[in-house]
């Protein structure tokens, strides 16, 4: 039986942004070309694109199935609505432009799939398709999602823990990072064989965790959202969900986990080190070099220039549950 026990940290049913609210943007957005991670394409921080609105929506051909989890519980309380959180998307394979996800990646083909799981572990796993969902319980968590872009969502996903599979796969003494790695495909996935689509990253995106930081409860492999799969534009079929830690490093589509001994290489930090930590925990103390990360923009139900403007929690209000993991650490280096 799965029980889920809620903290002050917990998000409320009230903090999810609207499904309607998150495809009302799609026009404007391209009028505009705001792009995601943005810094390094656009000098500014994505923010203020939030602001602005259309009543168009985008008319999504991927089929999504219904999933069978343990939901969250009886929240009071609102959630960034689904439309909005699969239609404003950072997901540079298909593009670097906040709407490009969403139209450029509905052919994706997620099945057949196969997550690899190797390294130093005594017990290597190839996971299929269809062993994402039932090798393991699925369960709903309310997360708050903060991008490094200074704007947040609020996202009730579905998904099994990450400690589950670290357990599963049995890691010897050296292991002492996870190294995730995206699928690699530029025949699917358009952002991969055009440097200007793709955002100038040298593809496959790459990902790390230090192993406690894996184990830790919160840390999830989503399969879903909103009762269903994933739509390709946010990570189908699997991706990572570490809500105290910037959205980048919530790796999509994911087809390696490979347990190493020295800290992995991760792609934002190559491509630009002194903006984009290994670590990437959320601390509204340290500034991005271009912007303030004081306070951040919260997507919830929209409307022409809204503010939504909320203070930023250090570890996006999960301290409570991962301080431990850093104590001792200069957070202002290592953040």
């Amino acid at each position: 039986m799965l029980i889920k026990t809620t903290t002050h940290s917990s998000c409320k049913e009230h903090q999810i942004t609207d499904e309607k609210v998150y495809f009302e943007r799609r026009d404007m957005l391209k009028k505009m070309g705001f792009f995601g991670a943005g810094a390094l394409l656009s000098g500014t921080a994505g923010a203020s694109v939030f602001d602005i609105f259309s009543d168009d929506q985008p008319t999504a051909i991927f089929k999504q199935n219904a999933l069978k989890y343990s939901p969250a519980g009886d929240y009071n309380g609102t959630l960034t609505p689904e439309a909005k959180v699969v239609s404003h998307n950072n997901f540079y394979e298909f593009g670097a432009q906040k709407h490009q996800p969403a139209e450029l990646s509905q052919g994706f083909k997620v099945n057949p799939w196969q997550l690899k799981i190797s390294g130093e572990v005594e017990n290597p796993l190839t996971l299929d398709h269809d062993d994402l969902y039932s090798s393991f319980d699925l369960e709903e968590r309310i997360y708050r999602l903060r991008c490094v872009e200074a704007w947040s969502m609020v996202v009730p996903w579905i998904g099994f823990s990450l400690a589950d599979l670290v357990k599963k796969a049995k890691p010897t003494s050296k292991a002492k990072y996870l190294a995730f790695e995206t699928l690699h495909d530029p025949q699917q996935m358009p952002g991969q064989r055009s440097r200007r689509l793709g955002g100038g990253i040298d593809y496959p995106y790459l990902e790390g965790l230090r192993i406690d930081e894996a184990m830790n409860p919160l840390a999830l492999m989503s399969v879903g959202l909103y009762g269903k799969t994933l739509p390709p534009q946010n990570g189908a079929p699997i991706r990572l969900v570490v809500p105290w830690k910037y959205g980048f490093k919530s790796i999509k589509s994911v087809v390696g986990i490979k347990f190493v001994e020295k800290q992995p290489p991760t792609t934002w930090n190559i491509l630009a080190a002194n903006e984009y930590g290994f670590y990437a925990n959320v601390n509204p103390a340290v500034d991005h070099p271009r912007w303030s990360q004081a306070s951040e923009r919260r997507i919830t139900t929209g409307g022409i220039f809204a503010q939504n403007r909320i203070a930023t929690l250090p570890f996006n209000g999960y301290g409570e549950e991962v301080a431990g993991l850093y104590s001792g650490m200069n957070l202002r280096k290592y953040y």
